[in-house]
């Protein structure tokens, strides 16, 4: 009986300091937690869209004709006519890939220098709610440095023009939105889109399994939600 009483005792103190752990866990270690995993998430999505297919090859990023331009596009490639708008496409996926290695420094340094008045709000949020966060804290600043490029990338290119000639015309018809009048400005909303959804990807992937995180204060950290 004793011996029970003993075990109980002890399991006791195990959920305690469990429980513990989780309400105890400091400001500095949520924060430093959440911004190593979205360093890592950034790393990996970076890395993964800057290949030759990053966007072109991944059906969840692929950029497309926006609006019914893209319809009709669809329609073009299933009557055997696509030859023109693949090309138009590809070349507006690999802009997105040549702008994005340029999107690593700049997110590193909004990580390190970002300000969370309630890292554990965060961590408990929805599985991309650190990426959510950093699109909201540094999707302007990407923009500005994305632009040049993707313009640098698609001027070179007549496809550009033509749709820049063709969208214009559309958009004045309401078939598409103004701001896909342009296709540097679409292409850059576009890869924006997909940088941010392979990192919230990584982040929802470390947060379902938090061995995957690089470092252990990560680990601890988002162990700790489980």
């Amino acid at each position: 009986m004793r011996a029970y009483f003993t075990g109980l005792i002890g399991l006791l103190f195990t959920v305690q300091a469990c429980a513990f752990s989780l309400n105890d866990l400091s400001q500095n270690q949520a924060g430093d937690g959440l911004k190593s995993v979205l360093e890592q998430s950034t790393r990996l999505a970076v890395e993964q869209l800057r290949q030759p297919g990053g966007f072109n090859k991944n059906p969840d990023v692929h950029i497309e004709l926006p609006g019914n331009l893209g319809k009709a596009a669809r329609a073009m490639k299933m009557l055997g006519k696509g030859k023109q708008v693949k090309a138009l496409e590809d070349s507006m996926n690999s802009a997105a890939e040549a702008a994005i290695p340029e999107a690593q420094a700049l997110l590193l340094e909004a990580i390190q220098n970002m300000t969370i008045s309630d890292a554990k709000s965060i961590l408990n949020g929805p599985s991309n709610s650190a990426t959510a966060y950093l699109d909201h804290s540094s999707r302007a600043q990407l923009r500005q440095r994305f632009r040049p490029l993707v313009a640098q990338a698609t001027q070179s290119s007549g496809l550009a023009q033509k749709y820049n000639q063709f969208a214009g015309q559309a958009a004045s018809y309401g078939v598409i939105d103004s701001q896909d009048a342009s296709i540097e400005n679409y292409v850059t909303e576009q890869a924006l889109d997909g940088l941010f959804t392979i990192i919230g990807q990584q982040e929802s992937a470390i947060r379902q399994n938090p061995a995957q995180a690089a470092t252990d204060i990560a680990k601890k950290v988002f162990g700790l939600m489980r």
